[in-house]
């Protein structure tokens, strides 16, 4: 309707056919045909015609109401597919399948989602986007995350590197040199990264990496962001033994840790009445990782791919 119509508002201006044709993207006798059925019949002219034969007897809204209707269970299905409901409604299932994709209904597909039953979610949710966006003054905020069950993995020869007309090639073997978990926390000012590698993914490590984060920051108010992970939610863990904090300030997602200016250690947010617990930190955190890092570290003998090669019979000897 949009393109009959720009025909004949180009047409009054008194463009030619051929013009009007190349401006629309029609064909100039399409053009003339639609300049010819509005001089004959006005604007109602340039609708459709009534076509012929029998009028469609589908109704295409019966359809879509069956489909968002469950099947009975005497089928024995969890949702319709077109031919059986086609069956069902004694029409062609290429009917139903039309109608699907005019309506854009897919009965096949299921997305997941979840609401949360937290009742403290609106608050954890504000305090998180406020240090995101307006941290406070003096203080650093970090996300903390971990990915569990990194592969330590190693060739059993090189990786040949890309050349012209010819992919990167590696082995399908592999030797695997065990497994470690990295625990990072990201600086969200300045994108600056602590990161440590531990062999176990308990609350022990996570309590010692965030004391090496805490040694990172000396002497600034560190804000934590983490989440609901069980291993972050152990009694042992600061922040979250069930006590509320004092300060709700320092309260965020599921963890408000305080590194105190010049002590070196972590302090528990307890209420007034009971005394802040003290987190010491150790040394030597990494050195049970060295022999998987000196693994991964050793040179790879080189293959010779040529070595074998025979000789040319035809080429004389030098």
């Amino acid at each position: 309707m949009a393109q009959r119509a720009r025909i004949v508002l180009l047409a009054a201006e008194g463009l030619p056919n051929a013009e009007i044709a190349r401006r629309v993207g029609m064909t100039r006798p399409t053009v003339i045909l639609w300049r010819n059925r509005y001089v004959a019949g006005g604007i109602r002219a340039l609708g459709d015609l009534d076509r012929s034969g029998r009028p469609p007897v589908i109704d295409d809204a019966a359809v879509v109401v069956a489909t968002l209707q469950p099947p009975p269970e005497s089928l024995g299905v969890t949702h319709w597919s077109a031919r059986l409901l086609a069956k069902e409604m004694g029409i062609s299932f290429a009917s139903v399948a039309r109608i699907w994709r005019d309506w854009k209904l897919q009965p096949w597909r299921r997305e997941t989602f979840k609401f949360s039953t937290d009742p403290e979610l609106d608050a954890k949710v504000r305090d998180v986007v406020g240090l995101y966006l307006a941290p406070p003054d003096k203080a650093v905020v970090v996300c903390v995350d971990e990915k569990t069950q990194v592969q330590a993995l190693d060739r059993t020869a090189p990786i040949l590197p890309l050349r012209p007309g010819l992919p990167e090639k590696a082995t399908h073997d592999y030797v695997r040199h065990g497994t470690t978990s990295l625990f990072a926390a990201l600086e969200v000012a300045t994108g600056k990264v602590t990161d440590a590698c531990y062999d176990r993914h308990t609350h022990v490590e996570f309590l010692d990496f965030l004391k090496l984060v805490a040694k990172t920051y000396p002497r600034v108010k560190l804000h934590v962001v983490a989440d609901n992970y069980a291993t972050h939610k152990h009694p042992e863990v600061p922040g979250l033994a069930g006590e509320e904090p004092p300060d709700h300030d320092a309260l965020h997602a599921n963890l408000g840790i305080l590194a105190q200016p010049r002590g070196g250690v972590l302090r528990d947010h307890h209420p007034p009445s009971h005394p802040p617990r003290q987190l010491h930190q150790r040394q030597g955190t990494q050195s049970r990782h060295r022999d998987v890092y000196r693994r991964l570290e050793r040179t790879l003998r080189t293959v010779r791919l040529d070595q074998d090669r025979r000789r040319d019979p035809c080429q004389s000897p030098p």
